[in-house]
């Protein structure tokens, strides 16, 4: 029996997630094609998806930046497909960059992405108060997820180097804490001196 590859060329199974409070969250087990479901409706069902899967997902809707509609989401939308095969560009990018397991990258990459305090608003009596957070596991790996297919979309606009090259440069970036290449680390840092100020 053959061993379970993604994309039929790399294997998951060495893997560790370092950050033990992500462990539960990422989701590396084996299979050929990242593709296991639709929506998720049951509570914490989206943690049982696969990792890459999440990535392909967001490529295609990578949601919302600042107030509502301020970053539109209809150019991206479209064939799963086509989204599942840009990916998969963009980590052959990192395997020949790296050479390295480039999902073992994206893990490393998502776990220095990955913000563990932000702000949140609330009213009290008259006034609007602004209060730092501890940001739950489940919402730290959408948001880091969500900052990098934004950062990479940003940087593709009118850029020769298309999509998946940029993405793969945001995801490499994140992987060597390189702050000034990586809009996904530039975020969690500012959002975390927020944070840190309204304590």
């Amino acid at each position: 029996m053959t061993e379970m590859k993604i994309f039929e060329k790399w294997d998951v199974t060495g893997i560790e997630v370092k950050d033990p409070g992500l462990k539960r969250y990422i989701t590396l087990k084996p299979m050929l094609v990242p593709k296991s479901r639709g929506r998720c409706r049951a509570p914490f069902e989206k943690s049982e998806m696969h990792i890459v899967e999440k990535l392909i997902t967001k490529v295609m809707v990578p949601g919302h930046k600042g107030k509502k509609h301020f970053l539109t989401s209809g150019h991206c939308c479209g064939k799963w497909y086509k989204a599942y095969k840009l990916v998969k560009d963009v980590f052959e990018i990192i395997e020949k960059i790296t050479k390295k397991n480039p999902i073992e990258v994206f893990v490393r990459a998502l776990e220095n992405a990955a913000l563990r305090e932000e702000l949140t608003s609330f009213q009290v009596g008259g006034i609007i108060v602004r209060k730092a957070v501890v940001t739950s596991p489940q919402r730290r790996i959408d948001a880091a997820l969500r900052l990098m297919t934004q950062g990479a979309y940003h940087r593709a606009h009118r850029n020769p180097k298309g999509f998946a090259r940029c993405l793969a440069e945001e995801i490499l970036a994140a992987y060597r804490g390189d702050i000034h290449s990586s809009y996904a680390l530039r975020e969690k840092e500012r959002i975390e001196r927020e944070a840190a100020a309204s304590r």
